[in-house]
């Protein structure tokens, strides 16, 4: 009977403990991107979360031995572990949102914005839609999946359990990281702009030289092209420029909190 009821506990603390992980990594792979699309089935999405736990529970199992010894309070370990998981997840989100902000950008300043129309479920052009496709093949190629398990690993020693930031750290950490995410959508659209300015400079030059000539039926066949041009050129940069920013925030996810 005192073996059983050993089992019996180790068992029911094996299952605590797997729970309180779950709890900071389904968030985390419900929204990073490639795991937690739209078009993944969410019994999927779960079913990852889950192997997640089991191969990080081995690993994290230490780290609550002195939990394991008290009388936590399940609805604030709930509370802050799922919050955690969320603030991290949004993180991740706010990237892959940088790319497909970055094509809306390069589409409308080519005349490229409803070329094939939408592709996703989400209205994007169709630009967009293929930078997002082609970073989240290129993410998982690169196994930022496997770093996203290390990741986590990490955060127990940032953020151990029951334990949650304060929330003007969160608050300045989403403002910066937001301002980044914008940042980073503008620069890799940046050559879209910028032969966008160039075009229309011109198109205003000769509109002004040759007021009967239809500049716009010239013009919108050029700038169009070099759109597509452009896009040729620039997309394996973008796309590896993209990914190393993602591969940064998986390396340090929580920044400065």
């Amino acid at each position: 009977m005192n073996e059983l009821a050993q089992l019996l506990g180790v068992t029911g603390d094996i299952l605590f403990v797997s729970f309180l992980i779950f709890l900071r990594t389904a968030p985390v792979i419900m929204l990073f991107p490639g795991l937690g699309e739209s078009y993944v089935p969410a019994r999927f999405r779960l079913f990852i979360a889950l192997l997640f736990t089991v191969f990080l529970t081995p690993v994290l199992a230490p780290r609550f031995e002195a939990l394991l010894g008290t009388s936590p309070a399940l609805g604030w370990l709930v509370l802050s572990e799922t919050t955690i998981g969320v603030i991290i997840g949004i993180g991740a989100r706010l990237l892959l949102l940088a790319l497909q902000t970055s094509g809306s950008i390069a589409a409308q300043a080519t005349s490229l914005a409803l070329i094939l129309g939408n592709s996703g479920i989400t209205p994007m052009p169709a630009i967009g839609h293929l930078l997002v496709i082609g970073g989240l093949a290129l993410a998982m190629t690169l196994d930022l999946h496997v770093a996203l398990a290390e990741t986590l690993i990490v955060t127990y020693d940032l953020l151990p359990i029951s334990q949650f930031p304060p929330a003007s750290d969160v608050t300045t950490w989403g403002i910066r990281h937001v301002a980044g995410t914008f940042a980073l959508a503008f620069s890799l659209a940046a050559p879209f702009l910028i032969v966008s300015t160039l075009y229309n400079v011109t198109l205003g030059v000769i509109n002004r030289a040759m007021p009967q000539m239809m500049v716009v039926f010239v013009g919108a066949p050029v700038i169009t092209g070099a759109g597509l041009v452009l896009l040729l050129l620039l997309a394996p940069t973008i796309l590896s420029l993209w990914v190393r920013a993602l591969g940064e925030f998986v390396s340090n996810p929580l920044g400065s909190i």
